[in-house]
């Protein structure tokens, strides 16, 4: 079969090429690939180093975005071949720290977790591929080829979900939402802000390309430029920029009581100043919580499975802006001025 390796930080080891099938001891199910989401962590991987190797091997099967069909299934899997599903990510760790224990893989104590396509395990960037019942998750035929959205939607879906956690401290709940960032994590952060029923606000740093129609058709309202500008005071942020200088602006900027919680990862080597003490008490005095999420668990999975299946289908149809065939996929992993997410064909 046909797969995407790479050893991480040397971009010029990426290669589309034969590799073996994937053995029955990799798990009960056999999956074929379908499709391959692109993301700016498999930019991290390839060109940065970031991740690592599977042991004793010299290459990783990149991809942890995935979207394929089961050929086959076991009696007692609940799973049926047709099904359509995608892999979770990450696996806990084999000790096992108390939340791994738990299935909360997702607050891993200890670091020791692996994940599919980027620490200690090949990924989904193949044409077949086979993974553990427990670790699949179905994905309605409704959806379709849209399901490639699943793993980025369940980061989210989590990052929600703590969010609402965390306003259960109090009977005030929040009505004015601001997602900052109009990429694909952005525009499922407002979908699912959305979906609560919040007036949802999307900042984006210009208005170029689909983003700010996108934003609209969603029922939300399409801010560019600068936070100042807007004249928001949000009851609940979801950061989705990584953008540091941005964190600490929104601090400001938020209500009394607000939530904010942060998704994205900074991408500057610069550091940041920022004024401390202004932070600190305006976090005090207005009971400001700022929080970070990452990754998710597989209740994270279902949930963004069933918020797919809830949203309009040709609206989840823009956000795939582009498909590329595997041997594209050096290419694929550098945006255009027009893509929101960026999706490798693994028939092709």
């Amino acid at each position: 079969m046909k797969a995407i390796t790479v050893v991480p930080g040397e971009p010029e080891q990426v290669r589309v090429g034969e590799v073996p099938d994937p053995v029955e001891d990799e798990g009960a199910l056999l999956v074929e690939g379908r499709l391959l989401g692109i993301c700016g962590t498999d930019v991290d991987i390839v060109e940065h180093g970031y991740g690592s190797l599977p042991p004793g091997q010299d290459h990783l099967v990149v991809g942890h975005e995935s979207l394929g069909v089961v050929l086959e299934a076991p009696e007692g899997s609940g799973f049926s071949a047709g099904d359509n599903v995608a892999g979770i990510v990450r696996r806990p760790d084999p000790v096992p720290c108390p939340p791994c224990a738990h299935g909360e893989w997702d607050f891993c104590r200890n670091g020791k977790y692996t994940e599919r396509g980027i620490k200690e395990l090949d990924g989904y960037g193949s044409q077949l591929w086979r993974i553990e019942p427990a670790y699949a998750i179905r994905v309605s035929r409704g959806v379709g080829d849209r399901g490639v959205l699943l793993e980025p939607a369940s980061v989210l879906a989590k990052a929600w979900e703590q969010t609402d956690h965390i306003f259960a401290r109090s009977s005030w709940r929040p009505r004015t939402a601001l997602v900052t960032g109009a990429g694909p994590i952005g525009l499922l952060a407002a979908l699912l802000g959305v979906q609560r029923g919040l007036d949802v606000h999307v900042l984006d740093i210009n208005d170029k390309g689909p983003k700010s129609a996108l934003v609209s058709d969603l029922g939300a309202t399409f801010h560019a430029g600068d936070l100042a500008y807007t004249g928001l005071s949000p009851d609940v942020v979801i950061e989705c920029t990584g953008h540091g200088p941005l964190v600490f602006d929104l601090v400001n900027a938020a209500c009394p009581n607000a939530v904010i919680c942060l998704t994205g990862m900074a991408s500057g080597s610069k550091p940041s100043p920022f004024g401390a003490d202004e932070v600190n008490d305006t976090m005090v005095l207005d009971n400001t919580v700022l929080f970070g999420s990452v990754n998710a668990a597989r209740s994270h999975y279902e949930q963004a499975a069933a918020a797919l299946a809830d949203a309009d289908s040709d609206w989840l149809d823009r956000l795939i802006t582009r498909r590329v065939p595997m041997d594209a996929f050096p290419d694929a992993l550098h945006k255009t001025e027009d893509d929101i997410k960026v999706v490798v064909d693994l028939r092709t």
